[in-house]
């Protein structure tokens, strides 16, 4: 099975890879609009900030390659908030595949949002075998507020939706590459869709 893994400037690249090597995958990391279309599986990875990673993909026109692909996508941390309607970070227009719009944590708290903390609500193929409450990694100053797309919720000074999908696009706020067992099984659900 051929997986992409979308090149784009933001980082956590090489840990992703890394995640699906010890899954036996040997993912291919490309910016070649044919070869993400061919595809069987699409993983649209990132930590970085929204506004030059838009930037980047549009003056690519990666934005409508990701936009129109029909195999299962999966986008972790920033890739989440670059498939959602808009950011409040640099105020920018983002994919619009989520109807979500997402927004800053409040600075009452400890942002950035870092560390291990619970998933809940969880829905549909991609937490097959994942158990209400499990614990994940997250690294993130921004969220997508909860809403129609959700599949798993979150809380950290409010709750957030920390999964989405709908059709073919599933993505993460937090990372599975970093998340132990947990994680794994969430890639391998992935894989497997």
């Amino acid at each position: 099975m051929s997986i992409a893994i979308v090149k784009y400037n933001a980082g956590n690249v090489r840990s992703v890879i890394h995640a699906l090597n010890r899954l036996g995958v040997e993912p291919e990391w490309t910016d070649d609009p044919e070869r993400l279309r061919r595809a069987a599986r699409v993983i649209f990875p990132g930590v970085g900030e929204a506004g030059s990673a838009m930037s980047y993909l549009r003056a690519r026109g990666l934005d409508e390659v990701l936009s129109d692909l029909s195999q299962p996508v999966l986008g972790i941390c920033l890739g989440l908030q670059l498939l959602c309607e808009r950011t409040e970070e640099a105020s920018t227009r983002c994919l619009g595949i989520f109807p979500h719009e997402v927004v800053r944590f409040p600075s009452e708290g400890k942002v950035p949002h870092i560390g291990w903390n619970q998933i809940s609500s969880l829905e549909g193929p991609l937490f097959r075998g994942v158990a209400e409450d499990d614990y994940v990694y997250f690294v993130h100053a921004y969220y997508a507020e909860a809403g129609p797309d959700q599949i798993a919720l979150t809380e950290y000074l409010r709750p957030f939706a920390s999964a989405l999908h709908r059709d073919n696009f599933f993505a993460v706020q937090f990372h599975p590459e970093k998340s132990g067992a947990v994680g794994e099984r969430i890639l391998k659900n992935f894989l497997a869709l």
